[in-house]
């Protein structure tokens, strides 16, 4: 199981979802370019001291990322998906790939993916915050394949 993030344009976000990876033992892919310089402090505010902890892979482009994927699932995380999260069935080959934060991705990009799943959300209600969306769906992700860290 891995996650990816699309091009991220929020310091915040990324830092938290390096803290969630590290803490996890989830590799994490950063597909660039990113909103900010990968140095910003507030990123490294948001992920403390969790960085040194954190499996990251940096991938120039979206397709220097796809050429890593060889026999893994992509799923990615969009609103515009009609199948549940809760009803997706994860595999421990899987890459979940959130979109960027101000535009999700480009059709190109949702188009690569090999199935597109949402969190069910109330109505009126458009999406979470990508880092929370991420730690939604990666945690019944992990939970399915058994995939937590053992104590």
């Amino acid at each position: 199981m891995r996650l990816a993030l699309y091009e991220p344009d929020i310091p915040p976000n990324t830092g938290t979802l390096i803290r969630l990876t590290a803490c996890l033992g989830v590799p994490l892919d950063i597909i660039e370019p990113c909103g900010f310089p990968l140095s910003d402090r507030t990123l490294k505010r948001a992920a403390m001291d969790y960085g040194a902890a954190a499996e990251i892979a940096l991938h120039r482009s979206f397709a220097a990322f796809q050429e890593t994927l060889a026999g893994r699932r992509l799923v990615l995380l969009t609103t515009k998906a009609a199948d549940s999260h809760l009803d997706f069935a994860f595999g421990p080959e899987d890459t979940l790939l959130l979109g960027r934060e101000s535009a999700g991705v480009p059709d190109e990009v949702h188009e690569r993916a090999a199935a597109r799943i949402r969190i069910p959300m109330r109505p009126g209600c458009r999406s979470l915050n990508v880092a929370l969306a991420g730690a939604v769906v990666l945690a019944e992700a992990l939970r399915q394949i058994k995939g937590f860290p053992k104590p």
